[in-house]
This record gives C-alpha cells, sequence and structure tokens, in this order.
C-alpha cells in the first residue's frame, strides 16, 4: 500500500494554471502506474490523466488534451499535474490514485483499477 497526498490546488481565475503535487510513501513508487481523477459537485468521479509505470506513456480524457500534463519524478515519489488554460468546468476536487503494476508501459483510466488513493485538493476557477 502507498499513501497519497495532494496539494496545490486553490482558486484560479479561467485561463490561468495550476500545478497539483501528489507526495507517495510507504512503498516503492517507481512500482506503481498513476492517475488523477476528479469529481464536481453532484456529479460522479471522473478520470483525468494516467501515467505508466516507466512515465513514458501517458493518457488524458479528452477535455483536458492540450492544456494538461501529468508527469512524475521518481526521486521525489511524487506526480504532478500541470493544468493551464484553465476553465471554469474544471473546478472540483482533484485526486491522485496509485496501482501497482508489474508492466512499464501500461497505464489505466478506469477507477476501479486503482488500489491507493489521496484525500483530494479543491481547484475551483472563476470566470
Amino acid at each position: 500500500q502507498v499513501q497519497l497526498v495532494e496539494s496545490g490546488g486553490g482558486l484560479v481565475q479561467a485561463g490561468g494554471s495550476l500545478r497539483l503535487s501528489c507526495a507517495a510513501s510507504g512503498r516503492t513508487f517507481s512500482g506503481y502506474a498513476l492517475g488523477w481523477f476528479r469529481q464536481a459537485p453532484g456529479k460522479e468521479r471522473e478520470f483525468v490523466a494516467a501515467i505508466s509505470r516507466s512515465g513514458g506513456s501517458t493518457y488524458y480524457r479528452d477535455s483536458v488534451k492540450g492544456r494538461f500534463t501529468i508527469s512524475r519524478d521518481t526521486a521525489k515519489n511524487t506526480v504532478y499535474l500541470q493544468m493551464n488554460s484553465l476553465k471554469p468546468e474544471d473546478t472540483a476536487v482533484y485526486y491522485c490514485a496509485a496501482k501497482g503494476v508489474s508492466f512499464y508501459s501500461n497505464y489505466y483510466t478506469e477507477a476501479e483499477d486503482y488500489e491507493d488513493w489521496g484525500q483530494g485538493t479543491q481547484v475551483a476557477v472563476s470566470s
């Protein structure tokens, strides 16, 4: 099991940027594929971005492609979500998630695939 702690959320105007961080502890970070999900009020949790164990494969939901970038720093046991050109519809609680894997290049887009979750960080985008 790995413990995850998100940070970096806040209030930003439309068009602005935020970088979310998710620090991991407890197990070997390099053995995990990672993902970011979000949940807006009254809506179901949805996939945002995923990165493989190697870091070489990434995937995004269509609405954030070209605006968000997921990355990982194994030395710092941290996964990041750089969010640019933010829109009011990006407002949500953002969660990072981890899945222990053997394969280096696979990423995962379903919440049910992930074993460990952070507590979430709030992102609010004003118009």
